[in-house]
């Protein structure tokens, strides 16, 4: 009787022991889940937020993909046109050399008598002193005049596309008194009768042709002296590309 009493005592003991070892053991594992639950939460918004990072890099890729693209093929259209310039210039560079040559070439018989040609900032001069071209006072032209523009005018019908700018200078000494003309009005009149022979005796296109007189406003030498003033009494015959057909080439 005494052993049942010990026996239903052990078993009773180890009811409850177990009772307890479950409770503390669920305590356990629930803690657990709820910290797994807790950190899955965390790694779900960690990875909602990168997932909205990613969409946001992907589209900044994006664009700037695309504007690489535009980088890209906007310079390329710049290195195109810039080798269709520099062949443009080029060939501008071989044709005024041309020129320069041409004209050199068919006015060496007047070289000695005060004409030169020469080529500056890309456009071609050519240089007529007034005792080959007029009589003191005058306009008229002479006959070493008339055949000294013969040359420059076979130049400018030979190439074109060359605008041409006539410009008459004197020296600074001042007409005699009873005389109705002055620097200024004589140096115009002789540019535009240079112009006037250029089209007239020579068929040179008008359209390309402009007069101008500078007077004594435009000096290469000294006005005190007697060589200076005879160096500044000349014509001067521009030859200047004609730039716009050259950019109108680059915009088509």
């Amino acid at each position: 009787m005494q052993l049942q009493i010990i026996t239903k005592v052990l078993v009773v003991n180890c009811l409850f022991l177990s009772a307890c070892v479950s409770s503390k053991k669920y305590k356990e594992v629930k803690s657990e889940l709820d910290q797994l639950n807790s950190q899955n939460q965390s790694l779900s918004q960690q990875n909602s937020t990168l997932k909205k990072q990613l969409g946001e890099v992907n589209d900044q890729y994006g664009s700037v993909k695309a504007e690489y693209a535009s980088y890209k093929t906007g310079c390329e259209g710049a290195q195109k046109k810039l080798a269709t310039y520099e062949t443009a210039l080029h060939q501008l560079k071989g044709r005024i050399d041309e020129v320069q040559k041409a004209l050199a070439a068919g006015e060496a018989d007047f070289a000695s008598k005060g004409v030169s040609v020469y080529e500056k900032e890309g456009r071609i001069y050519v240089d007529m002193q007034d005792n080959l071209m007029y009589s003191s006072g005058s306009s008229k032209l002479k006959e070493e005049g008339m055949k000294a523009l013969g040359p420059v005018a076979s130049a400018l019908n030979q190439y074109p596309e060359l605008q041409v700018f006539v410009v008459g200078h004197t020296d600074s000494v001042s007409f005699k008194k009873g005389i109705d003309k002055d620097n200024l009005g004589l140096s115009t009149d002789r540019a535009n009768t240079v112009v006037r022979t250029l089209v007239g005796n020579y068929n040179v296109n008008p359209d390309r042709l402009v007069a101008a007189g500078q007077g004594k406003y435009g000096p290469i030498a000294d006005n005190s002296t007697a060589d200076g003033r005879a160096k500044n009494r000349r014509t001067e015959i521009i030859l200047n590309p004609d730039l716009e057909k050259i950019l109108n080439a680059l915009k088509e």
